[in-house]
């Protein structure tokens, strides 16, 4: 299967002060398409940047990123937005949905900045409002819905352009343990209907649902392996699975 991301020797250099400090040292991955992958690795290691260039987020100080045949490691700025826009689906830890919109409303503006016509949007945030089972909260605004039903909006927000990529940055990190177990089954789900995920975890039992780990160290990849078994866990094996992590 041809490759849906190929990186080759990524750098990524920070300035501070006189000190440069290299957060990517030389990574080179591929991900095929409907791969599901976990990055890991603890603070400092370098998955947040790789996940911010992957995600056409930040640019790499040297080497080459190529997502569906289009280098985009040397785009503009403006390039970039594009390709966030057509190409990547987020889902972020603390939401990020305006809080004066409707979910239906935030559900639906990737859908404004791609020009779609009005009764396009509509249909399609229906039906992605329906997908994560939020259809009779459309009209309801975030801080009138709980944190899981949140996050499923911003799910959905994040399928509404048919994106190439699902990535997610610590999607449970602001959930309580049922309601984790609820939105990893859903990505599970999703990636059953095709969907392609990258998932940014330090946690090792949310990991466990992907079908690849990938660990970084000191901005390098320190293993990269299948995971055989990926878990689709309960409520209670989530809980002592976090009891045995504190």
């Amino acid at each position: 299967m041809e490759n849906m991301i190929s990186i080759r020797k990524l750098t990524k250099n920070y300035n501070i002060g006189t000190i440069i400090v290299r957060a990517l040292n030389s990574v080179s991955v591929d991900i095929k398409k409907n791969e599901y992958v976990a990055i890991m690795g603890p603070s400092g290691s370098g998955k947040s940047t790789l996940m911010n260039i992957i995600g056409c987020l930040d640019t790499p100080s040297g080497g080459q990123y190529i997502l569906n045949n289009t280098d985009v490691s040397k785009l503009e700025d403006n390039q970039l937005a594009e390709i966030r826009n057509k190409e990547i689906g987020f889902v972020f830890q603390t939401f990020n949905l305006l809080p004066r919109y409707t979910a239906f409303e935030n559900v639906m503006l990737p859908l404004v900045y791609a020009g779609k016509a009005k009764a396009d949007r509509i249909i399609r945030a229906e039906e992605v409002m329906e997908s994560v089972g939020l259809s009779d909260r459309s009209h309801h605004k975030p801080n009138e819905l709980s944190g899981g039903q949140r996050q499923r909006v911003a799910v959905a927000r994040a399928l509404v352009n048919h994106p190439s990529i699902i990535l997610a940055d610590e999607p449970t990190g602001n959930l309580d343990s049922k309601t984790s177990v609820d939105i990893m089954n859903l990505f599970d789900d999703i990636h059953k209907k095709g969907n392609t995920i990258i998932l940014v975890t330090h946690e090792e039992d949310i990991a466990r649902h992907a079908h690849r780990i990938i660990r970084l160290r000191d901005g390098q990849i320190e293993s990269d392996t299948l995971n055989d078994d990926p878990v689709k866990m309960s409520e209670e094996v989530f809980d002592s699975n976090q009891a045995l992590n504190k």
